[in-house]
């Protein structure tokens, strides 16, 4: 585990974010870095089509949750 400094004001976004989500802060900011990443990795893919990529990768079943 490492240190990271933000600026006061994205960690004040990442505090408020992380409430609605009902995640811990650095669970918050974890989360926005990894789909970060993934973006840069994958710029022809949008936000709905990265998570689902995670899900089908987590081997999470989505049979009756979401319209194929």
């Amino acid at each position: 585990m490492g240190i990271v400094k933000i600026s006061d004001e994205l960690h004040e976004e990442i505090r408020k974010s992380s409430q609605v989500m009902s995640r811990s802060i650095n669970a918050q900011a974890e989360f926005w870095i990894k789909m970060g990443m993934l973006a840069e990795l994958n710029p022809t893919l949008s936000f709905n089509e990265l998570i689902r990529q995670q899900l089908l990768k987590e081997n999470v079943s989505l049979v009756g949750l979401v319209n194929e």
